[in-house]
């Protein structure tokens, strides 16, 4: 027992029960905590874009044939959409078959708009300009900025640009592939000391939410939360753990391998404050750099699975709950628009209301007021949209990798086995 809780995952777990204890008893003193866990994400954040650039730069500059880049990166592009309309398409089917919101009989009247105002100007510019906007955001308006706003996208796109010249490059560009790889290694050893706070910030995440929020506000849409844990659960297990084996390796395995940064990302609901220590663990179990680096941070912006079932089973409920009729145009709508809103959502302030909104705010028939229904459950939704998203990120970047050959499956078998200790770094 004193070596569990001697491990990260034990001090996390510790720390997460200490704070739902302390919600429940001292509420005041509870909230007061928040600061631990904003701190915490803060520091992760802190670090985030340079560490994705010299993961990214590193990796294309080491593996040489941009080529075969290029198809890991046409690859995930390919995976993510696929398996993003597969999550899209079973919280239609969820909503359609269990229902949740029929016999609330809400009238869109009654409802209070101004809840909605603080997301209203995010969801129109989500929306405005549509695709061709969204395309010209990815490029920043100077190589600083992308840095100083924190942009993962912006910074992979110069980062895959700065890879690839330093590729062709060739011997005149060691020094500073050398550089970036050194640079790349203190990065992760600042990581691993911020990541010993995370008990810390774990406390100070669930004992702020317990403490303001309660447990209570799940009575009244439980239905809707039991239905989407068990979407995201039936979708991990199942859709995943059925594309993990045909890569030839466990999902139960994975998720074993990753479980104190699952235990972070339950507290906090946040899948920032765990991506580079992901990244790290990845590259530890014998995926190539090039390969996580290409993957993992698009995949926090285009393959939100969690986040996609999210979407569809949400806004079939609203209809629901409000007694609307809505075609199988309407359906479809919904789908076609989810695809595009959800890949702005990553970075976004109330993102799940924000594209949700966005979302209907395209297809009139569904009343946008109805998100009110759905605001005071939206941090239970979160926590699992979050750990969702982070498991079927990391799902994509093991078949990626399988798919072109860009993982050592000894090595793989060995750490996920508990055989073999990766070398984090």
């Amino acid at each position: 027992m004193a070596k569990f809780f001697k491990s990260l995952f034990g001090q996390v777990l510790l720390a997460l029960l200490l704070g739902i204890a302390l919600g429940f008893v001292s509420p005041e003193l509870a909230v007061k905590l928040k600061p631990l866990g904003d701190g915490f994400i803060k520091l992760i954040k802190m670090i985030i874009p340079v560490l994705v650039f010299c993961v990214v730069v590193h990796g294309i500059a080491g593996a040489g044939d941009l080529k075969r880049v290029g198809r890991v990166g046409v690859k995930a592009l390919i995976y993510f959409e696929v398996v993003t309309t597969i999550a899209l398409l079973l919280g239609l089917v969820l909503a359609f078959w269990f229902q949740p919101g029929v016999g609330m009989n809400v009238n869109p009247a009654t409802l209070d708009a101004s809840a909605m105002s603080a997301y209203a100007s995010n969801a129109d510019k989500l929306t405005s300009g549509g695709t061709v906007e969204f395309l010209m955001k990815l490029i920043p308006t100077t190589v600083v900025a992308a840095f100083a706003n924190g942009d993962v996208l912006q910074v992979l796109l110069f980062a895959v640009l700065f890879g690839c010249a330093l590729a062709l490059l060739g011997e005149r560009g060691a020094p500073v592939a050398g550089f970036i790889d050194t640079l790349s290694q203190v990065l992760f050893k600042i990581m691993g000391l911020i990541i010993k706070l995370a008990p810390l910030g774990v406390l100070g995440a669930i004992a702020f939410t317990v403490g303001k929020y309660g447990l209570g506000s799940l009575k009244q849409l439980g239905m809707l939360v039991v239905l989407f844990y068990g979407a995201v659960i039936f979708f991990v297990f199942v859709v995943l753990g059925l594309i993990m084996r045909m890569a030839g390796f466990s999902i139960f395995k994975l998720l074993r391998y990753l479980r104190e940064e699952l235990a972070v990302v339950f507290a906090t609901t946040s899948s920032d404050s765990v991506l580079p220590q992901i990244m790290a663990k990845l590259r530890g179990m014998g995926i190539k750099d090039s390969t996580v680096g290409l993957v993992i941070p698009t995949g926090y912006s285009f393959n939100l699975d969690a986040f996609s079932i999210y979407i569809t089973l949400a806004a079939v409920f609203i209809a629901q709950a409000t007694n609307t009729p809505i075609s199988m145009s309407d359906l479809l709508a919904i789908l076609a628009i989810s695809l595009v809103t959800s890949k702005g959502a990553h970075g976004v302030p109330g993102s799940a209301i924000v594209v949700l909104a966005a979302t209907l705010h395209a297809i009139p028939a569904i009343p946008a007021i109805g998100l009110v229904l759905v605001l005071s459950i939206d941090w239970f939704m979160g926590i699992a949209r979050a750990l969702g998203n982070l498991i079927g990120n990391c799902v994509a970047t093991v078949v990626v990798a399988a798919w072109e050959g860009d993982i050592d499956r000894t090595k793989a078998h060995a750490v996920l086995d508990g055989r073999e200790q990766p070398r984090l770094e």
